[in-house]
């Protein structure tokens, strides 16, 4: 553990949350909390989702799931636009989660798909990864111009919170009018770092299981594009790193990893946001790492609202139930209410 998960408050935030995160009885610590995420079940009702595929780039389509307010209230509500993070899709339950506080605070909801996820793999021979904000950029000009939504807020969790931190650094004050917030949860921003940790030997169970999802993807896509991708690149990787030197920089136009991580993370442009945000990460975090360097960018911008919590895992945030309808996902509250609030 490094000295930036150690010497700093507990709770650094420029706004105020409406409420203090307070894990769940018997969910305390981050291991705990990470692991029941993934594990407890949740039960999360929608309606039927408008499905929808945007083009991204010449030949490339995500697939998004468009869930709309009724009538003339589609074009003057707030639009939440949400992504997944490292091998997440639309129907990862924080997504789901998201999408039920909106419908019910009034907002619309996209949930997007990174490219190759939520069935994709076969549309282009491509692989995805986290310098692709310009994808988040386009499904956004799509509901814009196509639906005429006016106005709209950014949503990312880990590598997607890293994603949708990067492009509304990259807008700066240049982005479009109808662009009024971005939140993020547990965002990977120091992506050197993150990778880092998770090569740590407290957290191979997690790099293991990033591993074995990335190499199914990859051989998938080997099988689909044999004359694009060779599965023999995967030989030697034991490592999330490894694997983004050898595969994701290869097939992404990346000189190595260092060169990857150093251009896609959101931590080189977080000091030009120029909208209201919202960064919520946990102290407990097992491998998402936040360096003095990007915590002090953060803290110098005005329009940062910055909660670190003492407990809450990677994209956690396990609290009590109110026995009305909530099931304690503090963190998928707090962003939805902060873009209310700010929007």
């Amino acid at each position: 553990m490094d000295s930036s998960q150690t010497e700093r408050p507990a709770n650094l935030t420029a706004q105020s949350p409406t409420s203090t995160f307070v894990p769940r009885r018997h969910l305390r610590g981050g291991h705990v909390q990470t692991i029941a995420s993934f594990l407890l079940p949740r039960k999360i009702h929608l309606p039927a989702a408008e499905e929808r595929l945007v083009e991204v780039a010449p030949g490339v389509k995500v697939r998004c799931l468009c869930y709309w307010q009724a009538g003339e209230t589609r074009q003057t509500a707030l639009t939440l636009i949400v992504v997944h993070g490292l091998e997440g899709s639309h129907e990862s339950q924080y997504m789901l989660g998201i999408a039920r506080n909106g419908l019910v605070a009034g907002m619309n909801v996209v949930l997007m798909n990174q490219r190759n996820c939520g069935g994709m793999d076969a549309c282009a021979p491509t692989l995805y990864n986290s310098s692709l904000s310009g994808d988040v950029a386009a499904v956004a000009r799509t509901v814009v111009e196509n639906d005429g939504i006016s106005r709209f807020a950014l949503i990312g969790f880990s590598m997607g919170g890293n994603l949708v931190l990067k492009l509304a650094g990259e807008w700066g004050s240049d982005g479009p009018p109808e662009f009024r917030a971005v939140a993020a949860i547990c965002p990977a921003m120091d992506l050197a770092a993150s990778a880092d940790a998770l090569h740590e030997p407290a957290n191979r169970l997690y790099e293991w299981y990033f591993l074995w999802q990335l190499f199914r993807r990859f051989r998938g896509k080997a099988k689909l594009f044999p004359q694009d991708f060779d599965p023999a690149r995967l030989r030697g990787v034991t490592s999330l790193r490894l694997f983004d030197d050898l595969v994701t920089a290869h097939y992404c136009g990346f000189a190595g990893a260092d060169d990857y991580y150093q251009r896609a993370a959101a931590a080189r442009v977080i000091d030009r946001i120029a909208v209201p945000a919202l960064i919520i990460h946990a102290t407990n975090d097992p491998f998402i790492r936040v360096t003095p360097a990007t915590r002090a960018q953060i803290l110098a911008n005005p329009n940062i609202s910055y909660i670190e919590t003492e407990d809450g895992g990677h994209c956690a945030f396990i609290g009590q139930r109110d026995g009305h309808g909530d099931d304690g996902r503090w963190a998928e509250r707090e962003v939805v209410e902060f873009v209310r609030r700010v929007s």
